[in-house]
């Protein structure tokens, strides 16, 4: 699975307007609708956010993968986020996140949907790629180090 089937630049905001766990998935699926990648952002955003109400996605490392299926969407729908400020959420290792990649899929896509997010938590596995991330200014920057990973 290559990341960048499901990413554009226009899917990346450096840095997040929102501050909190809700209000950035809020803006990350706002972000797909307006790249015509999700029709229906509030059926997304209620099931992004149900899901994060089960169990955080934020998996450690300054990361958060938040993620949905959704009707309504013709295939895999993927935006990157990077707060402002490393901010609070509710991750397992307690840290502060530093990127949040939003995952959305059709409920169809379950097989497609695990290997987007095994992908995106193997490319951050790497310190090195996490730091350049982290350190990235603006969508650009962000999207050229995928590009780059993926190119391999």
């Amino acid at each position: 699975m290559n990341l960048l089937d499901l990413l554009t630049p226009g899917s990346i905001r450096a840095p997040l307007n929102a501050d909190d766990k809700k209000g950035v998935i809020h803006e990350l699926v706002d972000l797909l609708v307006s790249e015509g990648k999700v029709e229906d952002g509030s059926s997304l955003k209620e099931a992004v956010w149900t899901r994060e109400q089960t169990r955080t996605t934020g998996i450690g490392h300054g990361l958060a993968i938040p993620h949905g299926k959704c009707a309504g969407l013709s295939g895999l729908a993927m935006a990157i986020g990077k707060p402002a400020e490393p901010m609070d959420f509710e991750a397992i290792d307690g840290q502060p996140v530093r990127l949040v990649v939003l995952l959305a899929s059709p409920p169809d896509r379950t097989s497609d949907h695990i290997q987007a997010l095994a992908r995106v938590s193997r490319l951050m596995t790497s310190e090195a790629f996490r730091s350049k991330v982290y350190d990235a200014e603006g969508p650009d920057a962000i999207y050229e180090l995928i590009e780059a990973q993926e190119a391999g």
